[in-house]
């Protein structure tokens, strides 16, 4: 993949500037910056959810923001996409909502009255399987934890047997045990299946542990790309935009929940007084 000098705009608000990076094989890869850094805006772009004001990504040389009707729908397949809200049908059970994934596949007949065959309810089931949740597939989905729902959600984007996995801040709203099933999920899927993963984090210490790679954003434009393990705090306080203050803790998931908040407010409000 290959995103040269792409730029969205919002009105007067330039969301991502001039982005251009090359994935040329399979990596693990976390974009990481503050809220409002265009990270979300960047994903959206790539899986053609949000339309980009002037750019291009190539995939083996096609244009996809040029895609259209079908061939748009073809490529939101082969590129999965997965949200911080899980958007799971909550009164489905969990094989249904990870079925769902399969959708895309079919006709539009088949589709309407959600016919599954066998092959996909075995896809399914295995997917589940390989997520450590196949117990409860005949569940509803609302009836799960917040990690579990996530899993089911990694799961359904298996189903679509897709080239890429895009993850739109997986763990924000997780607990840190959790968040950790989430993450060593989707390292897994990126050894094991030899895909791209592009994973949206705030925290610094998840994209060190598992990310080969991190793509830094600040006020929508790249700041830092480069193997995660140069990410330096002075490199993080670069990309953060961040003082000699700077103390990687308020993006640690290392924090009880609360108590990263709290760091988190302490550091917004730091910054702003400083501003």
């Amino acid at each position: 993949m290959r995103v040269i000098d792409l730029n969205k705009t919002f009105g007067s608000v330039m969301a991502v500037k001039s982005a251009s990076f090359d994935v040329p094989g399979a990596q693990m890869i976390g974009v990481i910056g503050r809220s409002g850094a265009g990270k979300s805006t960047l994903l959206r772009m790539i899986n053609h959810l949000t339309p980009a004001t002037s750019g291009s990504i190539l995939i083996d040389g096609r244009d996809i923001l040029a895609l259209r009707g079908a061939a748009r729908h073809a490529w939101q397949r082969d590129c999965a996409m997965i949200f911080q809200q899980f958007n799971l049908v909550p009164r489905l059970d969990v094989l249904t909502n990870v079925m769902l994934g399969r959708l895309n596949r079919h006709g539009t007949l088949r589709s309407l009255l959600k016919v599954f065959g066998r092959e996909d309810i075995a896809r399914g089931l295995h997917a589940l399987e390989r997520l450590g949740i196949a117990d409860q597939a005949l569940k509803r989905a609302e009836d799960l934890s917040g990690g579990q729902q996530q899993r089911v959600a990694i799961a359904r984007a298996l189903t679509q047997d897709p080239r890429m996995i895009l993850a739109d801040e997986p763990i924000a709203s997780l607990d840190p045990m959790s968040a950790q099933v989430v993450m060593d999920s989707l390292r897994q899927i990126h050894e094991r299946d030899g895909l791209t993963v592009i994973c949206n984090l705030h925290t610094l210490d998840t994209a060190r542990t598992y990310c080969d790679r991190v793509i830094g954003m600040r006020d929508g434009a790249i700041v830092y790309d480069g193997p995660a393990h140069a990410v330096t705090t002075d490199v993080a306080r670069d990309i953060y935009g961040a003082d000699d203050s700077f103390n990687e803790g308020v993006t640690s998931t290392v924090l009880e929940p609360d108590d990263r908040r709290a760091a988190e407010v302490a550091y917004l409000r730091a910054a702003e007084a400083g501003a």
